[in-house]
């Protein structure tokens, strides 16, 4: 298999292309990214030895260079997007340029590339908030935030290329990820980065807001199934199966870290903040995936990753304090 990754010098992409190389030795991986503050080679350190790994630096809303990329390849997995909530808000252009299209960039180069399987990855964020019961893929997408909805973008535009061109396209809506080599402006690593530095950390309203938690090596089982098994034109939820407040999570995180709870300091919550948006995985478990690590394991095991690994930390808060800068610079 020659596999092309959008994103995947960044967080999901660099685990995946990790977990590939590791569990197909036939599998040839090229990593196609932008290298922006969230991507960086330094996730990929431990592979780019290996013979299968390549790496082109590219804009996926390049179409040229995407088309490039694409040559020669089966799948690809297409994961390059910006994907944080509160920058969105702010300025939601940057969003709808790289999750929209960017997506239809990606499309349009795999028209004409004779593959297998274009997964392409969305979010459970699509559906909206729901407060009883779960979301299936049959349901309505009611995308209520700006990156929500750059994302039903580009999942409805996955479709559409199925529909109309014919392009091998099979989507995926993942609950909320976590694990090694997340950037820290996403919560577990945050707060962690905060604790150890027993700065304040800022919980969002009551901290009641519920989330449903797939650490990311179960999220590239999943993705390495649908590559498999998935068919073309549908769209599948992966559920993590372990909902928790984000009160919870931060609360294990101090606990793991021997820090007090004092720390922990509310503030106004964001606009348009979802409650729950909660997934049924049914359809996925029915081609023989499950999610196989334990919410507080999981969580656990992924503080003490990042308590262990300072250095990467520092370097990537460095990188997203100076792009922090450069955007608000470009926004007078």
């Amino acid at each position: 298999m020659q596999l092309l990754v959008t994103g995947g010098a960044g967080f999901i992409g660099s685990n995946f292309v990790r977990y590939m190389l590791g569990a197909h030795p036939d599998c040839r991986v090229r990593v196609f990214d932008k290298l922006t503050y969230a991507g960086s080679l330094d996730n990929l350190a431990d592979v780019q030895g290996d013979a299968r790994f390549e790496f082109v630096q590219g804009d996926v809303c390049d179409a040229d260079a995407i088309r490039a990329a694409m040559q020669g390849v089966d799948v690809v997995v297409h994961m390059a997007a910006e994907s944080h909530n509160d920058r969105a808000i702010l300025g939601p252009e940057t969003a709808m340029r790289t999750n929209y299209m960017g997506t239809f960039h990606a499309l349009e180069a795999a028209r004409d590339a004779n593959l297998k399987c274009f997964l392409h990855v969305a979010t459970d964020e699509v559906y909206g908030a729901k407060m009883e019961g779960k979301y299936t893929e049959k349901d309505a997408l009611e995308a209520r935030s700006p990156y929500a909805a750059s994302k039903a973008g580009g999942d409805r535009l996955a479709y559409a290329y199925f529909i109309t061109y014919g392009v091998p396209t099979v989507i995926t809506r993942p609950s909320n990820n976590y694990g090694p080599y997340q950037f820290p402006e996403k919560l577990i690593p945050f707060f962690t980065y905060l604790a150890l530095r027993d700065e304040n950390l800022p919980v969002y309203g009551n901290g009641l807001q519920m989330r449903d938690w797939l650490h990311v090596q179960d999220h590239c089982r999943a993705m390495d199934t649908l590559i498999a098994e998935g068919q073309p034109g549908e769209a599948y939820n992966i559920a993590g199966d372990n909902e928790h407040t984000n009160i919870e999570t931060i609360r294990v995180i101090l606990s793991e870290l021997g820090k007090p709870e004092t720390l922990i300091k509310h503030v106004e919550d964001r606009p348009g903040h979802d409650i729950r948006y909660p997934i049924d995985g049914s359809k996925l478990h029915a081609l023989g995936w499950r999610p196989e690590v334990p919410w507080e394991a999981g969580v656990r095991e992924t503080v003490r990753w990042f308590a262990g690994h300072r250095e990467w930390m520092d370097a990537a808060v460095e990188r997203g304090r100076e792009f922090k800068e450069k955007w608000y610079k470009d926004r007078g």
